[in-house]
């Protein structure tokens, strides 16, 4: 049982391995963009703080793990510090590296060392989920109701016992857990479907109900719920093995139904409608990572895709200090001919730094609490 285990085993050790492998991949993106782009680089660096393992290559790059392992970071020559905020004074640089500096180099060519970073996650993601699904294929049923409850969502919005799920939100239904997944993760919001009755398509729509539903592992979680049952028998359950080219789009949906729901959250949260319960930081990382180990190594890969998705998008919001804050100079930059002012950019930094701490001591507090 998980409970046996010390804590540190328990939590922090399948927590590490997860995020040590997340970070190694977006900054390994970077590092391998900006080497095709011949920026010279100091250190590549898994974790933050001292050093306590590192060596140099032939290049003169020094690749450190150090002693906070919550990140990592690529450092440019020229760079002022590990979140790439550029020294305004290149030319106390050496004419002979001067060309190799991160800022010397084309707004697009630092686009694409900026990006590169999301990318490699997205890329593990679909890696992990495409893989998964050549080798183990998916476990379905059939997207048929059972039963209508009364007065429920799906009996107000018309359903009926036999009738065939075709499209729900927008998504392409293959089996009954797909219509399961969608409405969970849609409480109080409206749900547009495509269903088949009697051979004829209707288009239906419902508002999911909130329950609050406890995981195995204790967690509460608000999920809708419509009202449907489906009776499963013995051979109901069928394995459903894609082949190679209809896994990468299967693949491609999952990654967007992702996504979507991410997004969707984030959204719930500017305007005060999400549960922020459900909100975690490196605490309620560490909980999840440990409570999914006890499940096996391919539910700890799985969550591996998942949180590195998650992180990719993370990275991309226009916030100075993430990627997608050097990325909104960068386009300021190519569409205007000229970068912003440097105090701009360190008024940007300063401000983005403030919101990343204030994230990071919120989800903190929200863990414990």
């Amino acid at each position: 049982m998980i409970s046996e285990l010390p804590f540190f085993l328990n939590y922090i050790i399948p927590f590490l391995a997860i995020l040590t492998v997340i970070v190694f991949v977006h900054e390994m993106g970077h590092y391998l963009v900006a080497r095709w782009n011949g920026v010279a680089i100091d250190a590549f660096s898994i974790g933050f703080g001292p050093e306590l393992i590192g060596w140099n290559d032939k290049r003169g790059t020094r690749w450190r793990i150090a002693a906070f392992p919550l990140g990592g970071y690529v450092k440019f020559t020229g760079d002022m510090n590990a979140a790439s905020v550029p020294d305004p004074d290149t030319g106390r640089y050496d004419p002979a590296i001067r060309p190799n500096l991160f800022a010397n180099k084309s707004v697009f060519q630092r686009m694409a060392v900026v990006v590169a970073g999301p990318a490699a996650n997205f890329l593990l993601t679909f890696l992990i989920l495409y893989a998964m699904l050549l080798g183990y294929g998916r476990l379905t049923l059939d997207p048929v109701v059972g039963d209508v409850i009364a007065d429920s969502p799906a009996a107000m919005a018309g359903l009926e016992s036999g009738d065939r799920f075709l499209s729900v939100d927008g998504y392409d239904i293959r089996g009954f857990e797909d219509v399961q997944r969608i409405i969970s993760t849609a409480p109080e919001r409206t749900v547009p479907m495509i269903i088949e009755r009697d051979g004829d398509r209707l288009d239906l729509s419902l508002v999911p109900r909130t329950e609050i539903t406890t995981t195995r592992f204790g967690r509460e979680l608000k999920v809708g719920r419509m009202g449907v049952t489906r009776d499963v028998s013995e051979g109901d359950i069928v394995l459903y093995r894609p082949g190679p080219l209809e896994a990468v789009g299967m693949t491609f949906e999952e990654i967007s139904f992702i996504i979507d729901r991410t997004l969707n959250f984030l959204g719930d949260i500017f305007i005060g409608r999400a549960d922020l319960d459900q909100v975690a930081g490196p605490v309620g990382m560490a909980q999840v990572s440990g409570e999914v180990a006890t499940l096996g190594l391919l539910a700890l890969v799985n969550l591996t895709a998942l949180l590195s998705l998650n992180i990719g998008i993370i990275n991309l919001f226009p916030v100075p200090m993430l990627d997608g804050g050097h990325l909104m100079y960068y386009l300021y930059e190519a569409v205007r001919g000229r970068p912003l002012s440097q105090r701009v950019q360190e008024i940007g930094y300063r401000i983005g730094f403030a919101l990343v701490c204030t994230l990071m001591v919120f989800t903190l507090i929200n863990d414990l609490v």
